[in-house]
């Protein structure tokens, strides 16, 4: 059972507060007005006395009670999800949830002021006026919310209708790192859509990523560092589009060499989006992560407010914001924000924590969880993949200058429940528990946006990941899951590959030269 969330205000929630505690204000302002005007022109004043006594007595009851219906109209909202975004309030019944929530608020302050008034030091409010504001309040807050959800499909949709490409068909498509975990997943998709499909990558991990499809036609490898500007410019030349996934990724993988990281993830993206743009390459698709939030307990969606707490996701938030920097009408980048990954690809990584912990459970009995209560969502490869395939066949105006988290709302899980899903699927696996976290990331995601404006249902669920890596295993396809070749952090430490990425390209081309059939560009 998933534990409830605690609750911290953020600055993105104090803005819709503050803005929510205006309109509450502005209702009981509008209503007070309403009934004075009311009040003069029904019954008359004798004198001028009379009307300034009327309008203080307004002020008063106004001055007396506003700071008592804001509070609890906040509370109420509050605990119905206006700023966590709960699932009802995420729902299609919303309208419902802000009916209830506005009514509850008003009935509880009616039943205050009416029972307590005396206590509570009030000028009581008449009736009218309360039966006013409450109308006024509800369509105010109605009307902001369905502003929200009108601009989100409609309006922006229509403004950023100009960045279609003009009439060009998306068909050439550049991968960058196409042969890492998500990329070896990518391509297939790609090339049975007919795309033509052209590779830049180092091949740290070896050309066997890419293997099963190197004999296919419409694809061409191009082994090279993508952080060389000459290399990008030649991998562009009569590209449709971008797809950059390459990054050294993970934290651990990251902190070998802070600086090899920050020109890796950072600097050549930079780079590669401003060769893209020069060279009218409109669409950019940006492989960013979901641990730019940090550490964070509420539900958190692409407005929220983000902290990494790591060297990787504070480069790929650097990254991000460079290329939102860079977005005009003629480059249109889309970051997409993926979950925490697992399953099985060309290029398969068992230091993440699904697949680690399901491979433990089937080899050593074990299942070893640190912490437990971090909130992480949770993505297959072929998921992150199909999102990749989505946004590049949505159109521009859909997705230009967007960011998407890919993922699933059902695949939110804790690290201990993960253990808990792995230890009924293999048994007799042991789950130990300890006290200690080693990694202080914790993130709870919404992923509505991916869902409504692409239409990304996952294929896969976590049950089913870990029964791919189970039967992987057990069928001898993976021999030795401790293996540096599946580990990003061993393999650039312990094979020296670290120092490969600080020199050159040369042991790529080398690498590429034992494809058969060459369907490579090495020059």
């Amino acid at each position: 059972m998933k534990r409830l969330q605690q609750f911290r205000i953020t600055w993105a929630m104090a803005v819709r507060m503050f803005a929510d505690a205006l309109m509450i204000n502005a209702a009981l302002v509008i209503a007070l007005w309403a009934r004075f005007v009311y009040t003069v022109v029904m019954r008359g004043h004798e004198t001028r006395i009379d009307y300034e006594k009327d309008l203080l007595s307004y002020i008063t009851a106004f001055s007396q009670n506003v700071w008592l219906l804001t509070l609890i109209c906040l509370v109420v909202f509050t605990f119905c999800g206006f700023y966590t975004y709960g699932r009802a309030y995420q729902g299609r019944y919303k309208a419902l949830v802000i009916l209830q929530a506005v009514t509850q608020s008003y009935v509880i302050f009616g039943f205050l002021t009416y029972f307590f008034w005396e206590r509570l030091h009030l000028t009581e409010i008449p009736r009218g006026a309360l039966a006013i504001a409450f109308v006024i309040n509800l369509g105010m807050t109605l009307a902001a919310r369905t502003w929200t959800f009108l601009w989100e499909k409609v309006v922006r949709p229509e403004r950023e209708a100009r960045l279609q490409a003009n009439g060009k068909q998306t068909r050439s498509i550049l991968v960058i790192g196409g042969a890492g975990y998500i990329g070896s997943a990518l391509l297939p998709k790609l090339l049975n859509k007919g795309y033509r499909v052209r590779v830049l990558d180092l091949f740290l991990y070896g050309v066997d990523p890419v293997r099963g499809v190197t004999d296919h036609p419409n694809l061409e490898l191009m082994a090279g560092d993508f952080r060389d500007v000459q290399k990008v410019v030649q991998a562009t030349r009569g590209m449709d589009a971008i797809i950059h996934l390459g990054a050294i990724v993970g934290d651990p993988a990251c902190n070998l060499d802070g600086s090899v990281t920050l020109d890796v993830n950072l600097s050549a993206t930079q780079m590669i989006a401003q060769v893209a743009k020069a060279s009218g390459i409109q669409r950019f698709i940006f492989a960013s992560t979901c641990s730019v939030y940090g550490a964070c307990d509420e539900i958190l969606d692409e407005r929220s407010k983000v902290t990494p707490i790591s060297l990787y996701g504070r480069a790929k938030l650097a990254a991000e914001r460079g290329l939102q920097g860079m977005a005009d009408e003629s480059f249109a980048p889309t970051i997409l924000r993926f979950g925490t990954i697992y399953g099985l690809s060309g290029r398969t990584r068992f230091d993440l924590v699904v697949n680690l912990l399901a491979a433990k459970a089937k080899v050593d009995g074990q299942i070893t969880v640190n912490g437990g209560d971090q909130w992480r969502p949770f993505v297959h490869v072929e998921d992150a993949a199909l999102a990749v395939l989505k946004v590049l066949q949505a159109p521009l105006s859909v997705v230009g200058n967007e960011t998407f988290n890919v993922g699933s709302d059902e695949q939110n899980y804790t690290i201990g429940q993960i253990g808990e899903i792995i230890r009924e699927q293999v048994f007799p696996a042991e789950l130990v528990v300890e006290e200690s976290a080693t990694d202080l990331r914790n993130y709870h995601v919404g992923f509505e946006k991916i869902r409504t404006r692409v239409g990304f249902e996952p294929e896969w669920t976590v049950e089913m990941g870990i029964q791919q890596v189970v039967e992987a295993i057990a069928s001898g396809d993976v021999q030795d899951y401790q293996d540096s070749k599946y580990s990003n952090v061993k393999f650039l430490s312990e094979s020296g590959a670290i120092e490969i990425v600080r020199a050159d390209d040369d042991w790529a081309k080398e690498l590429l030269g034992t494809l058969e059939p060459a369907q490579y560009a090495a020059s």
